[in-house]
């Protein structure tokens, strides 16, 4: 009975030693995230994403004065803690200790803060102004063959694979940014560079797997600075694409997630409806819209729960982090309706608190102005939601595009009047000024494919895309009227730039490399890129436009200084257009002057206009 008792207590001892070892078991820190901060911010409240093992019950500590420890927050996971720290309007750049303690171990941490750069919170962005140059960057150029395949990486290079990585990169878009800068190019959206490590379809960038760390098969974080600093010699901006809806299901902490509502979990694969109508619809179920925004996007695409406070916020400071870090000019922000409404409005409120001057545009895929309008801030919305955005992109002006160039009727309610209809609408919009007008995107079938590569029809819609209220937004490839063949899939419409790489048959960055009618497309945009960029007057000026007749399209761009007319025949056939129906906009004026040729029209009588072709006239 004794040797029982004494082995008993001998057990139970090394099982309370074992639990005491277990409770106070070593910590360690394996990243903590941002890495980084600034002073100066206006937001003086920092969060820091801490993960490594055993971090419950570890105090954080800092001598620093400047900086002070608000709290130290834990979920279910102890290998996460939320570090919140208040940064000091005195304190200095220089590096600041952190120390971690549990268990009589410590671990110091150096933490960086850097001078913020001066007038970094009053910068200015994209707007009217600009032609954003749309860059797919695995498909633009390869600038350096020696990253087209990295260890670290899951998915290799094979450029036989339309599907596949093929070695785009940033020193590629750095290469030609010359070529960007004569074309007549003002800002450049790049599709997202960050880290996306998932085993295959990787080089859309859209399936995030690191936040703070650019895409090792694109360059390094400091390359990506490296671009932002080569585009703001030439007068070019900079866009940056940031996915806050989903991650790469390869994403490091789909392993270990922080807590488990830190992504929207089913008990099997749910994927999004996608039904954004539901998020403004008055009379929507709430099962709907939370499949809306709750549904995974695809199966790669776990889908992040922008309601968990700590993700939000990772979420906000990433994305001022890159802005800092770089010294971006813009956000373009992926599937904006799939977020949680009222937390992604917060997100980007958060984000212009910091940057009152700055733009983000918000993909709002929905096909009616009054849904698209509902996502721009300023907008008049019924149950006064405001997103925030001060940009959306104009999903109907490309769906009307797509018909009515490819519409040789008269009838009232065809052709043109599909354009004019679109814009009729605009009072809906909080500003129509900020809207992204677009042909194609790297979503969409490529325009020459949609109009059957119609020369013709192509300068005719360039024309009115680079004459119209707005903010022209182009497609890599653009230029050299780019197509894609119907019904091949995105890989297809993402197609190689001909000439971004040295085994090319031909370089179609050069006059040489390109054929006969890529450069008269290229001669004809690059001629009203460059007039626009001088021309306030198209850029910020009011816009009257007259119902279309005969399926010719007039409008006037104008202001204090100058008046432009605009008159696109869509016939497939040569129109005279009358003066007199204009007269409210002519009176004052004799003759207009075709910004592209020079020739010199006069507005007594009628104006003779080829079929399928437009004029832009500056009034004298």
């Amino acid at each position: 009975m004794m040797n029982r008792k004494i082995v008993y207590r001998f057990v139970l001892s090394v099982i309370l030693w074992m639990c005491c070892i277990s409770s106070y078991a070593q910590i360690k820190i394996e990243r903590i995230e941002p890495s980084s901060w600034w002073t100066g911010m206006k937001n003086q409240n920092l969060q820091l994403l801490v993960k490594g093992r055993n971090l419950h019950g570890a105090t954080v500590s800092t001598q620093n004065k400047e900086i002070r420890i608000a709290s130290v927050d834990t979920t279910q996971n102890a290998d996460y803690l939320f570090v919140n720290l208040q940064v000091s309007e005195q304190a200095k750049a220089g590096e600041y200790t952190l120390t971690f303690a549990k268990g009589g171990k410590k671990i110091v941490k150096r933490y960086l803060l850097s001078d913020r750069k001066s007038g970094s919170a009053e910068r200015k962005s994209f707007d009217a102004s600009d032609v954003v140059y749309l860059i797919m960057p695995d498909r633009f150029a390869n600038g350096n063959a020696k990253n087209d395949t990295k260890k670290e990486e899951t998915e290799k290079a094979n450029r036989n694979d339309p599907n596949g990585r093929h070695g785009g990169d940033i020193q590629g878009i750095i290469d030609h940014l010359d070529y960007l800068k004569n074309l007549g190019i003002t800002a450049i959206w790049v599709t997202p560079l960050l880290e996306d490590n998932q085993p295959e379809v990787s080089y859309h960038g859209y399936a995030t797997t690191n936040y703070y760390q650019i895409d090792a098969r694109y360059g390094t974080n400091e390359d990506y600075r490296r671009l932002a600093d080569e585009c703001h010699k030439r007068g070019l901006k900079l866009i940056i694409d940031f996915v806050t809806n989903h991650c790469g299901l390869s994403h490091w902490w789909m392993d270990d997630l922080p807590s488990t509502d830190w992504v929207h979990q089913f008990p099997q694969f749910t994927r999004s409806n996608f039904r954004i109508s539901t998020i403004n619809d008055p009379y929507a179920s709430q099962a709907d819209k939370k499949l809306n925004s709750d549904g995974w996007f695809d199966t790669s695409m776990p889908d992040l729960n922008q309601k968990n406070p700590y993700l939000l916020n990772y979420l906000r400071q990433a994305a001022i982090w890159w802005v800092e870090y770089a010294g971006l000019d813009g956000i373009r922000v992926d599937t904006y309706p799939y977020n949680d409404r009222e937390k992604i409005a917060e997100w980007t409120k958060g984000i212009m608190t910091e940057y009152p001057n700055f733009k983000m545009v918000g993909e709002c895929w929905q096909h009616s102005p009054s849904d698209i309008a509902y996502w721009q801030s300023g907008s008049k919305n019924y149950d006064q939601y405001d997103s925030g955005l001060k940009s959306v992109m104009d999903f109907c002006f490309l769906d009307q595009s797509g018909r009515a160039f490819n519409e040789d009727k008269q009838e009232w309610d065809s052709g043109m009047v599909d354009i004019y209809s679109c814009f009729a609408c605009d009072y809906l919009y909080g500003n129509p000024l900020n809207l992204f007008v677009f042909l194609e995107n790297h979503d969409t079938q490529r325009f020459p494919t949609v109009i059957g590569n119609d020369i013709k029809k192509y300068k005719l819609a360039y024309t009115l895309l680079l004459t119209t209220r707005g903010i022209p937004q182009v497609y890599y490839g653009f230029e050299i009227m780019m197509g894609g063949d119907k019904g091949k899939g995105d890989g297809d419409i993402r197609r190689d730039f001909p000439g971004g790489w040295p085994s090319d048959s031909r370089n179609a960055f050069t006059e040489t490399g390109r054929t006969a009618i890529e450069n008269e497309v290229f001669n004809y945009v690059k001629a009203l890129l460059n007039w626009r960029k001088n021309n306030p007057v198209v850029q910020f000026g009011k816009m009257t436009q007259f119902v279309p007749e005969n399926n010719v399209y007039v409008y006037f761009r104008y202001n204090d200084q100058k008046r432009i007319m605009v008159i696109l025949n869509n016939q497939a056939k040569d129109q005279s257009v009358s003066t007199v129906r204009y007269s409210e906009m002519l009176t004052g004026y004799s003759q207009g002057v075709d910004v592209l040729t020079g020739k010199t029209y006069p507005l007594s009588d009628s104006i003779a206009v080829p079929a399928k072709s437009g004029l832009v006239l500056e009034l004298k």
